[in-house]
């Protein structure tokens, strides 16, 4: 039996583009210590290659650890933050969970560079939360709350816990209010 941090594939082409837009946004953080670095630009444009059904899902998920491996060319933490979302995008053809890392990174890539903000985690969340579509909205909700299920990116390990777990619980909060 999948993990239900996986979702259909179908799915995961939904919430793709969200993930996506989410990495781009911060994206200029990396870009500005490695300029001539296209690994994560290049894995939001998978991501949305794949939601929109260009690419398949095997070729994604041998592809999916190249944005990654860019985290290490950076020094600034908000650099790194910036290519570890690009990174969570691209990981969603593999697993929709990954959507929630991408924000969960992005928010965190936004926090990184405004220290003496301390709005800007609420910020960046809200600002995603408000591009979210009816149907992205409605998958999202078809994951487990972070830390309850441990067959994924959404169980033990990185994602759960500090400050991304809280900005994960966070999102799935807003996704559970009513009306939401």
């Amino acid at each position: 039996m999948p993990s239900p941090q996986s979702l259909s594939e179908p799915d995961r082409r939904v919430v793709a583009a969200w993930a996506a837009e989410c990495a781009e946004r911060v994206l200029g953080l990396f870009e500005a210590e490695a300029p001539s670095d296209d690994r994560p630009r290049d894995a939001i444009a998978r991501a949305r290659a794949f939601s929109r059904g260009e690419l398949d899902a095997a070729g994604e998920i041998r592809r999916r650890f190249v944005a990654g491996r860019a985290a290490h060319a950076v020094s600034s933490p908000a650099a790194v933050a910036a290519a570890r979302a690009a990174a969570q995008a691209a990981g969603v053809a593999h697993m929709g969970a990954h959507a929630l890392g991408a924000a969960a990174y992005a928010a965190n890539a936004a926090r990184l560079a405004a220290p003496d903000q301390p709005e800007a985690v609420q910020d960046e969340v809200s600002w995603q939360l408000e591009r979210l579509t009816e149907e992205t909205r409605s998958v999202l909700r078809k994951l487990p709350p972070v830390g309850e299920d441990s067959a994924g990116p959404l169980g033990a390990g990185l994602l759960a816990s500090g400050r991304l777990g809280s900005i994960i619980r966070e999102i799935q909060a807003a996704l559970s209010e009513p009306g939401a």
